[in-house]
């Protein structure tokens, strides 16, 4: 079977989705690894919200599937060693691209909660924006020995 050059963009379209669907940073979704892992929890107080982005990934994905889109529109340009040249400089442009397209496609809008635990220490967690808090709400912080942390609803 021979690839289309216009299945190209839409099979890189399609992986970049499916890799967009992972796990967020979220306070109620948990990657696989997390999974039967002991966290500390403490108590606290919302004291401050602030909008965050939590950037994209940047993964060969992107990388080598823009690459071969470029190489295959390059090629479409000249004949002979014209279009071996174009296909060389599409592959180049591709994957620039194709790894920008994956980092936006995959970055998340955010919030920043700053929170002062009952011990009196404070602390900013930042995570996906699928609950929110109000200031002066009382929360759970999910804490671990290795920094990472969530928020959640008291």
């Amino acid at each position: 079977m021979q690839i289309r050059t216009w299945m190209l963009p839409a099979a890189l379209a399609a992986a970049l989705l499916v890799q967009a669907c992972a796990t967020p940073s979220s306070g109620r979704s948990y990657a696989r690894h997390e999974a039967r892992v002991a966290w500390d929890v403490k108590h606290g107080e919302v004291v401050a919200v602030d909008d965050a982005v939590i950037e994209g990934r940047r993964s060969p994905l992107g990388r080598i599937g823009g690459g071969l889109v470029g190489y295959q529109v390059g090629r479409t340009v000249g004949g002979g060693t014209g279009r071996a040249v174009a296909g060389a400089i599409g592959a180049v442009a591709g994957a620039v691209a194709g790894q920008a397209i994956e980092e936006r496609a995959t970055r998340e809008r955010a919030w920043q909660f700053t929170v002062e635990l009952d011990s009196g220490r404070t602390i900013a967690v930042v995570q996906a924006r699928d609950q929110s808090f109000a200031i002066g709400e009382r929360v759970r912080v999910y804490l671990r020995r290795d920094g990472a942390a969530r928020v959640a609803k008291a």
